[in-house]
């Protein structure tokens, strides 16, 4: 097999390359180094059957060039800004919507049929259900970033039927692990490092959150290319447990040693669009044989071991 990861050089995107490498495949990374690190594909770099191509989504034609002859598309690439959507809503249509029409294109040039997209939990919005499962009936939309994956997905469904393509869709909680940098995680470890008596959260803290760590997300994700069958697979991917902001943030103290004072934004949530309870109804996953090998505490303490030993990553991320 020969895959083609857009985002390449991200936190997942790189994750994923390592994988298909160890699984004795060929993958092209595909990466403008918007937020990509070209150190997370140093270990890929040195693989004969590994590729990178440095170039935007956006870019219809070096997109569809740079897939020819590949087999599976996994789509990672996407703004993944959400608290700030508001201020820049044009960016999660084009480089999510809009760039994820393009890849479709680019597979239909290259008569590529299979391809593997990294939605979000965020498109149940306030959900009614929880947890929630992959039939739970769709609220109104409560952030742009939620609203443009589940256009995407729209347009997933649509190719599927129109195309005879076969589309796996990952409704992820937020992933942890290594070469993670945005999030909250990367957020309160860089607060505490700038001042380590003293953490500033958003909203009261009570928000309830899910968390998967990044290995059993990628395990899930081929447990699912391997044993699906159908033309549109919609899955969450998740833990069975949700932990609360005020948990994560001590776990994360605790991990560097520190007892700092918690202060509060106030309100149930930190910004529009943050949903204060996420946690998702993994059943239909476990049914196909997957369950995670780490809890929501295990993720967070791999990220922070991961950040205290790469703290270049906070430079780069000014």
């Amino acid at each position: 097999m020969k895959y083609f990861v857009t985002g390449g050089a991200g936190f997942i995107g790189s994750n994923m390359v390592d994988r298909i490498l160890a699984r004795g495949d060929e993958v092209v990374a595909y990466d403008n180094f918007s937020t990509g690190r070209r150190e997370f594909l140093e270990q890929a770099s040195q693989n004969s059957s590994f590729t990178l191509v440095e170039g935007d989504t956006l870019d219809r034609e070096k997109l569809a060039y740079a897939m020819q002859g590949c087999d599976f598309v996994f789509h990672f690439a996407a703004n993944a800004d959400v608290r700030m959507g508001c201020e820049h809503p044009k960016k999660d249509l084009e480089q999510n919507t809009i760039a994820t029409f393009y890849v479709l294109e680019a597979m239909r040039k290259n008569k590529i049929s299979r391809i593997g997209f990294s939605s979000t939990g965020s498109v149940y919005g306030e959900a009614e259900v929880v947890p929630t499962p992959e039939q739970a009936p769709f609220p109104v939309q409560t952030s742009l970033y939620g609203a443009s994956k589940l256009a995407c997905e729209g347009l997933l469904g649509a190719y599927a039927e129109g195309f005879g393509y076969t589309v796996y869709i990952f409704r992820f909680v937020s992933i942890l692990g290594e070469r993670y940098t945005h999030g909250h995680v990367f957020d309160f470890y860089k607060k505490l490092k700038e001042n380590p008596k003293s953490l500033h959260i958003l909203g009261n803290g009570k928000q309830r959150k899910s968390y998967l760590y990044v290995q059993d997300c990628l395990d899930a994700v081929f447990t699912v290319i391997e044993q699906a069958k159908e033309k549109v697979n919609i899955y969450n991917l998740g833990t069975d447990e949700y932990c609360e902001v005020n948990d994560s943030a001590s776990w994360i103290a605790q991990r560097m040693g520190l007892e700092p004072e918690f202060t509060y934004a106030g309100g149930d949530r930190g910004w529009v669009g943050d949903n204060p309870l996420i946690y998702l109804d993994t059943g239909k996953v476990r049914s196909l044989g997957w369950k995670p090998k780490y809890g929501i505490r295990d993720g967070v303490l791999k990220t922070v071991d991961f950040l205290e030993n790469n703290e270049w990553v906070f430079e780069v991320r000014r």
